[in-house]
């Protein structure tokens, strides 16, 4: 049975699924969808065409869907599509899209979301991504599966983090992260590959092997990255986690890749 606080607003266009639960002093406004099983504590605002999925659990003083921080937009009809089973805690602030990035900001599901996060406008974010308190992130981010973004740090726009990916507490990151890759620092760098991520998910340790021997080469200091690239390609083809690295950092992007700060570790 679905339950609304005495004191909450709620707008007559907004849908909510079965065993919604949403407590006091709350406010909807707009054409929300709420999925079943979802609770919005107290003091949660949700406006505009926002979509919320299954077994959602928002914390109090959250703010989602409000409109972009983006001195161009203009009122266009954007929206802002969350995943099912996500976390989002207090005082985090989502918002939807621009027409510069497709009208729509977008979160999968398993989402973490700690307090004070910041997701901007026309943001995707994969699967079972952690955002960790007061972690941000500027529009036009791309998130892949299973990253995560350590506390108090800050992502430039248009910046691409790979799957399995994890940014240290405090960096600044102006460069894209490769997948499986471990950056830190003002203006992050690349410190090597997230092993205890790895590990902790139980990838194979002989794909763990070849990943870094893959890693070896393309951040070596012979020939350009693209070749070193191309060489990885054709050495270590058939090996997924090095094929992701591979179409990661050839797939054209805003960024250039975020790279070791001194040469790269060996023992990485």
């Amino acid at each position: 049975m679905t339950e609304i606080h005495t004191t909450a607003v709620v707008s007559p266009e907004v849908e909510l699924g079965e065993n919604v639960v949403i407590g006091p002093f709350c406010v909807l406004d707009g054409p929300i969808k709420i999925g079943a099983e979802s609770v919005l504590h107290s003091h949660v605002v949700v406006q505009g065409r926002t979509v919320i999925g299954r077994n959602a659990e928002i914390f109090p003083f959250a703010s989602v869907g409000h409109r972009p921080q983006d001195l161009k937009y203009s009122g266009e009809e954007s929206c802002l599509t969350i995943g099912d089973y996500c976390t989002i805690r207090e005082h985090v602030t989502i918002n939807p899209g621009t027409s510069g990035g497709g009208l729509e900001t977008r979160i999968g599901d398993h989402v973490l979301l700690m307090a004070g996060a910041h997701v901007a406008h026309d943001c995707h974010l994969g699967d079972h991504v952690i955002m960790v308190n007061q972690s941000t992130l500027a529009g036009h981010c791309l998130v892949d599966d299973h990253a995560i973004v350590g506390g108090l740090s800050g992502v430039h726009q248009f910046v691409r983090i790979g799957a399995h990916a994890f940014v240290g507490a405090m960096s600044m990151v102006e460069n894209d992260v490769i997948p499986y890759g471990s950056v830190l620092g003002n203006r992050a760098y690349l410190g090597g590959l997230n092993l205890v991520g790895l590990k902790r998910r139980n990838f194979d340790r002989e794909e763990i092997h070849t990943l870094r021997a893959a890693y070896r080469m393309i951040f070596s200091n012979e020939g350009t990255l693209r070749e070193r690239v191309e060489d990885a390609a054709e050495l270590f083809e058939n090996h997924q986690l090095v094929e992701d690295v591979v179409a990661f950092v050839r797939k054209p992007s805003e960024r250039a890749i975020c790279m070791p700060k001194n040469g790269v570790d060996l023992g990485s």
